[in-house]
């Protein structure tokens, strides 16, 4: 397995999946979902192997595949990490269950554990118990991290310490406008506004590359994302404390480190919310789950001819990393997860990367 950790040059721009058009604001995304990641890397490689990168040249398919072929790489990842002298710490998003504690917006800790509501009536299906029914509870603010540690200890039921996004990466808005390329003036009415990412020292993005190029260089610069701006990466060899717990108790957290894909929405499948066989060697029950909004995420194929119609995919809906599902089960065989992530797509890509403690709920 090898660990690239991507560093910008300047800034990045990673725009989240709305459209932009003159007269609006495009927005990033950060860290940036993991198809950017994949065809950056993609990418590189064709240019560390010399290949021209011109529409319809077929050594671009024999060296890296075609668009929908991801077995020649794998990826975990990009996860938000910061590299202070040779020492790499991943950051999390703050858990969709946390709240803040005495009166201090960096302090949270998770909401008290799944109950059956009593005297409450929702729209959930009757297997759905509720979050922090013993809470005064006060969300504070949405874009904290945890390192690798304070999640542990979160998920443990601990109060931690969180990070302001501020101390990590900052967002600068640039102003740009359109240019008539025959005259070179400035087309009228051509203003736009574009957000990107500033990393503090030291920050950058994770990568595990889980199955990859054999002849990858261990350090170097690539481009990735809008206007193709710069990063060193190198590989590195960071302390993973977090993963999945084997076996898995029979009442366990389940906290999402990257956005994941399903069919049904939040659920695999849409008639039976307790259906997760795809995913687990057991049966499972879902009790509960906190998540934030939905992100939408669209494509286009390089390789296509872009006035068609196939050149741009359809957007899909994603589970937001940070969610966090209670699941519980009666069964007495250990539980296990039958694949290494828990996503409908992409899973190859980085998607559907999760988190299971050892402690149950």
């Amino acid at each position: 397995m090898t660990h690239l950790f991507l560093t910008p040059v300047d800034v990045w721009l990673f725009r989240d999946g709305r459209p932009f058009d003159v007269g609006q604001r495009a927005e990033s995304l950060f860290p940036p979902y993991p198809t950017v990641v994949y065809g950056a890397i993609r990418s590189h490689y064709l240019t560390v192997k010399q290949i021209g990168l011109w529409r319809g040249n077929p050594d671009i398919e024999i060296t890296v595949g075609k668009p929908e072929n991801y077995n020649l790489l794998h990826l975990r990842g990009p996860f938000l990490a910061e590299n202070k002298n040779g020492k790499v710490t991943r950051y999390f998003p703050q858990p969709a269950d946390a709240f803040s504690v005495d009166n201090n917006k960096h302090r949270i800790r998770a909401a008290s554990i799944p109950e059956e509501p009593k005297n409450i009536t929702t729209s959930l299906p009757g297997d759905f118990y509720l979050l922090g029914l013993k809470d005064d509870l006060n969300k504070g603010e949405e874009r904290l991290w945890l390192t690798e540690d304070a999640l542990k200890d979160y998920l443990e039921g601990q109060t931690v310490e969180a990070t302001p996004s501020e101390k990590l990466f900052a967002r600068e808005n640039r102003f740009g406008i359109g240019i008539e390329s025959a005259r070179q003036v400035v087309k009228e009415g051509m203003l736009f506004e574009v957000e990107f990412i500033r990393a503090e020292q030291g920050v950058g993005l994770l990568v595990e590359m889980t199955k990859g190029y054999p002849d990858w260089p261990n350090k170097g610069m690539m481009q990735i994302g809008g206007e193709s701006r710069a990063a060193q990466f190198e590989t590195v060899t960071p302390k993973i404390s977090l993963g999945i717990a084997n076996p898995i108790p029979k009442r366990f957290r389940m906290y999402f480190a990257t956005p994941a894909y399903f069919e049904g929405g939040y659920i695999p499948n849409k008639d039976d919310p307790n259906d997760w066989s795809k995913f687990f060697n057991s049966a499972v029950t879902l009790r509960a789950a906190a998540l934030n909004r939905y992100e939408s995420l669209g494509g286009f194929d390089w390789t296509a001819d872009p006035k068609a119609a196939n050149a741009h995919r359809a957007a899909k809906r994603y589970v937001p990393a940070g969610s966090v599902y209670y699941f519980q089960t009666e069964q007495s065989a250990k539980i296990q997860l039958i694949q290494p992530a828990v996503t409908d797509f992409g899973a190859e890509l980085g998607f559907g990367q999760v988190i299971i403690p050892e402690k149950e709920w």
